[in-house]
């Protein structure tokens, strides 16, 4: 997805998630028998319809029901879910970000999934962690993405890429020229930024003795978040990114650079691969470099998946249409109509799909990548870090004042906005 981060939700009262809970993924069999004949709604992710066509015309002649699929912008859906559950007019069966699960576990807004241990193994490890909260398990994942390197090939051969971030800077010292540049990326994110800030051992959350997200080890101003914060400035500093990357319509400029063969690389994701082909570059794909203490840049991996609306009349139902959708069948058919990278594990090794260059860069990518945290007091971290890395870039603040400032804010919401924080 081109990650637009903004997934902020409105909390609601425990009492709203178990009344729900009533509700729950288990139907009687007379309720399941009674589903015959019945209508299905699917909230798909836009133009991605085409992947589970196949799919829902199988499903609808095996179970005798109808199966009307929607398409909506994915990152959306809870949102207008919010109004159209309760009025009785949404999915029973929504896609979404794997870093709104909390939130939408929060708010009662998503059913427990009643799934055997053997489906849950088919998917990698991170997708199927993207989709739990304490414990339980809210949804199936059907893509993953994260970032990646997109390059110019009439600009720069695969044998000349640099290897590391700091290889990167020295090469856009030499080629950038205010109106051409040599590296790209949107760090005045910390959807990208964190990919410095992380590789250095900066953090949004630390883990509790169960592995679960803990908000109150906040990471985004230790040591080498700042030292990776200090790294990102440089380049804004150097010249070597031009200012109109900077705020929200930084994309669109950076975008419009790499199709229009002003930029040699850039970071980006999947999600651009039909757009950059459609603008006649030459492009290759590869994983993010090395940055000079040896490791790899990190980034966050993004989970799409398939959840059961905590409002369907249908939830078992819509359960299995979630199951039959994201198994290893449909998730390979779903690749060759989206080129979505499956999260099923057996698929990161079939050989039709391995072909594809971005599928192996994401594939190869995800082994430095980290989980994109699906606690409710992410939604916190996103404001509070990107105005702090936008000072940074400007040069309007120092990285560890920024970064300390940026903290003091998410905390100070996270207290305000998240009981037992």
């Amino acid at each position: 997805m081109k990650m637009v981060k903004k997934y902020a939700g409105v909390m609601l009262c425990a009492a709203v998630s178990l009344s729900l809970a009533a509700c729950g993924p288990q139907e009687s069999s007379s309720e399941k028998t009674s589903s015959k004949g019945s209508e299905l709604v699917v909230w798909e992710d836009k133009e991605k319809s085409i992947g589970i066509k196949d799919a829902v015309a199988e499903f609808e002649k095996e179970h005798d029901i109808k199966v009307k699929v929607v398409e909506k912008p994915y990152a959306q859906q809870i949102e207008d879910l919010r109004m159209d559950g309760p009025a009785g007019t949404g999915p029973d069966v929504l896609t979404m970000p794997g870093d709104q699960i909390g939130t939408a576990v929060t708010e009662g807004l998503i059913k427990e999934l009643n799934v055997e241990k053997d489906v849950q193994s088919l998917y990698t490890g991170a997708s199927i962690q993207s989709q739990m909260v304490d414990q339980k398990l809210y949804g199936l994942p059907k893509a993953v993405e994260t970032t990646v390197l997109f390059y110019n090939k009439d600009l720069i051969s695969e044998d000349e890429l640099p290897q590391t971030l700091e290889e990167w800077y020295d090469y856009s010292k030499k080629t950038a020229d205010g109106s051409k540049f040599g590296f790209l990326a949107l760090f005045d994110q910390i959807y990208y930024a964190q990919s410095v800030m992380g590789g250095y051992g900066g953090y949004i959350f630390g883990k509790d003795k169960d592995g679960n997200d803990d908000p109150s080890d906040l990471g985004i101003n230790n040591e080498g978040a700042v030292k990776g914060a200090e790294l990102i400035q440089k380049f804004y500093q150097d010249g070597l990114f031009p200012a109109g990357i900077v705020g929200e319509q930084g994309i669109n400029v950076l975008e419009s650079l790499f199709t229009e063969g002003k930029a040699a690389a850039i970071i980006s994701g999947p999600w651009n691969v039909e757009a950059f082909s459609k603008a006649g570059i030459d492009y290759g794909i590869t994983k993010l470099p090395k940055l000079e203490n040896g490791k790899n840049m990190s980034s966050f991996i993004g989970v799409k998946s398939y959840n059961v609306s905590a409002f369907s009349k249908h939830a078992e139902l819509a359960q299995e249409l979630a199951v039959f959708l994201t198994n290893e069948k449909n998730s390979k058919k779903r690749y060759e109509q989206t080129k979505e990278v499956p999260a099923v594990q057996s698929l990161a090794s079939d050989t039709a799909i391995m072909k594809s260059e971005a599928a192996r860069a994401v594939t190869e990518q995800s082994r430095f990548s980290e989980q994109t945290p699906n606690i409710p007091e992410m939604n916190e971290i996103w404001t509070p870090a990107d105005s702090a890395l936008q000072t940074i870039a400007t040069g309007k603040a120092d990285p560890k004042k920024a970064l300390d400032q940026a903290a003091e804010t998410a905390k100070g919401q996270m207290k305000a906005k998240h009981s037992g924080t």
